[in-house]
């Protein structure tokens, strides 16, 4: 675990993570055997690793889906597929870098991937937009999808998103629209698609590209109609109530997502995070992906449809006319 960049609540393990090496310093330089106080530290450790990260509030899951050193969408990509050829550019406006898509090659295999992706510095960032797509991205997208119909490509789509951009070119150039249009196409596509929330999943940024027939999601993702921060300024007219909003809207918690049909499957991430092992991460998302592939390239368009079609007209339940308040709901 990388300490630089540890979050409040991991500020515990700290200070035994600097006692540890501290100890093994001394052992090195001083020969001398300290072999029982080290034992112990280590049981300390993972003793608070288990209290801490068994008991994250909502806003603890969100701090850790936006991790700096979480594995990003491309390096998913990277570890669990071969051959990877980006394709650029809408045909309309310009190529948006923070959607990529290109085919692959999975166990030998061909499919087409749809990825979110932001930036690990500031010049990457700004190259990435954050991770917050343009409309000509939601078009980039639909493209390569119906490239990806063309040829009975399966498709695979990544998540990782506070929203779609809310900028005036952006509205100028209609992304509401691009949303909705690839919200219908993708329903409508017929081959398969497997949709995996690597991070944050916000919004219509995140929905349009995530009309799966299956969908996944790390345990410390989130995925919500709407940010914390955003969410705060609309309720109490401030972004700095954003962890009562966390609260509020229960980001973080996969089983009520899974009860609800929104996911399908909830892959399990390393002690503290995917940023702790990427690789095992990796090897847990590939095997997800691949498990629900396989089931899915057995059904027939019909069935494929029709079964894409119920899931979607089936999610999550009817509220009773009950007027919630949001002050209890965050309590």
């Amino acid at each position: 675990m990388d300490m630089k960049y540890a979050l409040d609540f991991e500020k515990p393990l700290r200070g035994l993570i600097k006692q540890l090496d501290a100890l093994h310093q001394l052992s090195e330089e001083n020969h001398i055997d300290v072999s029982n106080e080290i034992s112990a530290i280590e049981a300390k450790i993972e003793q608070t690793k288990r209290s801490i990260y068994s008991n994250l509030s909502s806003w603890q899951r969100v701090q850790l889906a936006r991790h700096p050193l979480r594995p990003y969408s491309l390096d998913y990509v990277n570890s669990i597929f071969e051959g990877f050829r980006e394709m650029h550019g809408d045909r309309q406006f310009r190529d948006d870098k923070s959607i990529l898509g290109g085919t692959a090659f999975l166990d030998g295999k061909a499919v087409m991937i749809i990825a979110q992706q932001k930036g690990r510095n500031t010049k990457e960032n700004i190259l990435r937009n954050f991770g917050m797509p343009n409309p000509e991205g939601y078009r980039k997208a639909l493209r390569l999808m119906k490239l990806a119909e063309k040829f009975g490509l399966p498709i695979i789509t990544w998540v990782d998103t506070p929203g779609a951009y809310p900028g005036v070119g952006s509205e100028e150039r209609h992304v509401a629209e691009a949303i909705a249009v690839n919200i219908r196409e993708m329903s409508q596509m017929e081959v398969p698609i497997v949709t995996v929330v690597v991070g944050e999943g916000g919004s219509g940024g995140a929905l349009g590209i995530a009309v799966g027939d299956r969908v996944l999601i790390l345990e410390n993702a989130y995925y919500s109609v709407i940010s914390p921060e955003s969410c705060s300024a609309i309720l109490w007219k401030d972004r700095s109530q954003a962890s009562k909003a966390a609260s509020a809207l229960r980001l973080g918690d996969q089983a009520l997502l899974k009860r609800l049909g929104v996911v399908d499957d909830v892959i399990e991430e390393p002690m503290g995070g995917a940023q702790n092992s990427p690789e095992e991460a990796a090897n847990s998302v590939g095997k997800a992906v691949r498990s629900h592939l396989a089931e899915l390239v057995k059904l027939t368009k019909d069935q494929l449809l029709e079964k894409r079609y119920a899931r979607y007209r089936t999610l999550g339940e009817l509220n009773d006319g009950k007027v919630i308040d949001i002050n209890e709901a965050a309590s």
